[in-house]
């Protein structure tokens, strides 16, 4: 059985906090705002992955009002995430990730993220397609006040994957 996820994630920009993206840190400074680390596209990983599994969203499972997640790092949240996925058995086939956002320019950076989430995710890197665009300077994130992340995700169940694989 196959399974699709969608998720999405904004968050406006802190100077004052670390930005980090994929688990990455990427700067010291121009962070994002949040009540966990805003970790923009581990947060969009998360909701998709909920979504897949029909299990809600990182909000649900993590509120903002429980402060044992106040500055929690993000990877956290996806790990206890991937537990829920292996115990049902589905493995990620595929992510594919979008960052929406002005600044920074992703492609520096592109190749260290997918490293990061694919050791984080314990997936190959080839399953993680990350991409990045602007909104031509349009809304709050043209005018680089915060920043957006819409990730797709493809489970497989393993148990239908060995049937196929044994139908070879």
């Amino acid at each position: 059985m196959l399974r699709i996820g969608t998720g999405i994630d904004f968050h406006r920009f802190n100077v004052k906090r670390k930005l980090f993206l994929g688990g990455l840190k990427i700067s010291d400074k121009n962070g994002l705002e949040g009540h966990s680390d805003a970790d923009v596209i581990i947060h969009s990983i998360c909701d998709a992955l909920l979504g897949a599994i029909s299990e809600g969203d990182i909000g649900t499972l993590f509120p903002d009002s429980d402060n044992r997640w106040k500055n929690k790092e993000s990877s956290y949240f996806l790990k206890e995430i991937l537990k829920k996925i292996r115990k049902r058995n589905y493995e990620i086939l595929n992510l594919d990730i979008t960052v929406i956002s002005e600044k920074p320019k992703i492609s520096k950076f592109r190749k260290d993220i997918i490293k990061s989430l694919s050791e984080i995710m314990e997936i190959d890197e080839n399953k993680i397609s990350l991409k990045a665009t602007t909104t031509e300077q349009m809304g709050f994130i043209g005018r680089e006040e915060g920043m957006c992340s819409l990730t797709s995700v493809l489970l497989i169940n393993k148990k239908i994957e060995k049937f196929l694989e044994d139908k070879k």
